[in-house]
């Protein structure tokens, strides 16, 4: 197979701390290997700097100029065709894959990589910047939702190719259908800010839907008191499961019959997906990002609306459930490895062939 260099800013696919981003980190290089190439996680330099301190940025600049020299040389020794970077932001940038690729006379392709001109002032304005000519580099940019897509396609150099990759999980196939034999499912970690914002709201719905309904919530966090003293008034309709792993989520959508999580400003939310491979119908808002991975035939109250639209979609929801079958086909169609290796393979080959 092919060898392609793969860096991951923002959190490397062997980071020791858990999270969506190194998941999906994860994930990439196994839709790459399906996609026919051999990834070599090229650096476990982690660029991201949250609190805009331009010292701290000069020093993450100065290490990845270290390192360069000796990336170039393994890229040669490796003879990598191409050099693929995940989630270039202004926060966490890339400070490696332009020079490299250009040293190398590669192609250099990103996936989500946001482009937020108006970070050029203010404390982020060195990493910004090389964030932004990072995404101008790339000869071909892979974004997950129409959302990301637009400030892309603004600023795009006419040689640059933008291709839709779905978000998708990991997996060659689909999980045992749910029996829909529980109840409502949450799972989420409990912390302040948007988090706490959703349960919040998944409390005033409940407090306003004439369904007979019972509630388990898969997660934890610091903000787990706050979300019980939200849960409070239903006593024992609601149960607590705390953290679950793989198995055990699994487990919870086989058994449920739908998943309400509103998605305060989520980004994409991977249990929307996790669900609906399931054959689980998803309760959410319709808000940016979001609605790139729920079923297209789904009904999704505005924001705006309120806590009343989802009681009343939840009241629907629960008494004329949808056919799994559907939910899961479409899932299968667009949101799984396979789907995700075709895309993938099919652009990274192009932009390939193209600088022959």
């Amino acid at each position: 197979m092919s060898k392609v260099a793969f860096y991951a800013p923002l959190k490397s696919p062997n980071h020791a701390t858990p999270s969506g981003d190194r998941e999906i980190a994860r994930s990439m290089t196994l839709a790459l290997q399906k996609a026919g190439f051999s990834p070599s996680l090229v650096s476990e330099l982690r660029s991201f700097e949250k609190a805009g301190d331009r010292s701290a940025q000069q020093v993450l600049i100065a290490q990845a100029d270290h390192d360069i020299p000796k990336i170039i040389v393994k890229g040669r020794a490796e003879g990598w065709v191409a050099w693929v970077t995940y989630h270039n932001y202004y926060k966490a940038p890339d400070l490696l894959g332009p020079t490299v690729a250009d040293a190398l006379n590669i192609p250099y392709v990103q996936i989500e990589s946001t482009r937020a001109r108006k970070r050029l002032e203010g404390p982020w304005a060195l990493f910004a910047k090389i964030a932004e000519e990072a995404a101008h580099r790339a000869d071909a940019i892979f974004y997950f939702t129409q959302r990301d897509s637009i400030a892309l396609k603004d600023y795009a150099p006419k040689s640059q190719r933008l291709i839709h990759l779905h978000p998708f999980l990991p997996w060659s196939d689909l999980p045992a259908p749910s029996t829909r034999t529980g109840g409502i499912l949450t799972a989420a970690m409990m912390r302040p800010g948007d988090k706490l914002d959703s349960y919040r709201l998944i409390a005033k719905s409940l407090m306003k839907t004439q369904a007979d309904w019972t509630l388990d919530i898969a997660g934890d966090g610091a903000a787990r008191p706050e979300v019980e003293a939200f849960m409070a008034p239903f006593g024992d309709r609601v149960r607590f499961l705390g953290l679950l792993d793989a198995d055990g989520m699994s487990r919870a959508y086989q058994n449920a019959s739908l998943l309400f999580w509103p998605g305060v400003n989520e980004a994409i939310g991977m249990i929307y997906l996790e669900a609906q491979a399931h054959g689980v119908p998803v309760l959410a808002q319709h808000r940016p990002g979001l609605i790139d991975v729920l079923d297209p035939r789904g009904t999704y109250p505005a924001p705006e609306d309120g806590p009343k639209a989802l009681a009343l979609e939840l009241e629907l929801l629960l008494n004329t459930p949808p056919q799994p079958g559907p939910i899961r086909q479409h899932i299968m169609d667009h949101h799984l490895l396979n789907a995700a290796a075709r895309t993938l393979g099919d652009g990274i080959r192009s932009v390939i062939e193209g600088s022959a």
